[in-house]
């Protein structure tokens, strides 16, 4: 099954779109609380299509991905006040606690880390706002973490240019299975440490 070729084909269609800068926005937006595919998927193609513009793609998908976290820090902080009275009763107050304290300890470094790797960010945006992290290391974290990924992605793209796309186009069901795979190993290891 060839799911990221044809993934990749449409999104490499989409991004010559003249409403691709839009999607790309909402789709980073989107990533940040709900959405699975990440934007990567979108503005690679974008930045090899029109490599002048790569750092405008990036910006884009940049603020569309801190605005969506916001949303997922919202909807955690008020997520955690309708869910506090059931985590009392359950006594799972003293180990929340604990982690709350670890996590606001390095809040900004989980933030960062799950902003520039494949680690999911949706969930780092979320578990900010229900443990509390400050919304100023919040942002710091997110722009600096989904910054310096997107600026990197669409860089690259844009410096490699054609020479890439062949070789992209080659290698892409391996790389995006990759992706799937580091995503899922991740997963396993922040459940195997929690």
């Amino acid at each position: 099954m060839r799911l990221f070729a044809r993934l990749y084909d449409t999104t490499l269609a989409w991004a010559r779109h003249r409403h691709a800068p839009r999607y790309l926005t909402a789709m980073s937006a989107a990533e940040s609380v709900i959405f699975p595919i990440p934007p990567d998927v979108m503005l690679a193609p974008m930045a090899l299509a029109r490599p002048a513009a790569w750092w405008r793609y990036a910006l884009l998908c940049t603020l569309g991905s801190v605005a969506g976290g916001l949303l997922g820090y919202a909807l955690g902080h008020f997520a955690l006040d309708a869910a506090w009275p059931c985590i009392v009763r359950m006594g799972w107050q003293p180990a929340f606690e604990r982690i709350q304290g670890l996590f606001l300890e390095h809040g900004m470094l989980f933030v960062f880390l799950a902003g520039f790797t494949p680690i999911p960010y949706k969930v780092f945006t979320i578990a900010s706002g229900s443990l509390g992290v400050g919304l100023l290391p919040f942002l710091v974290g997110s722009l600096l973490g989904r910054g310096m990924r997107f600026f990197l992605v669409a860089g690259l793209m844009a410096w490699g240019g054609a020479k890439f796309e062949p070789l992209l186009k080659r290698y892409i069901e391996w790389v995006g299975w990759l992706m799937v795979a580091l995503v899922v190993v991740g997963l396993v290891w922040m459940e195997l440490r929690g």
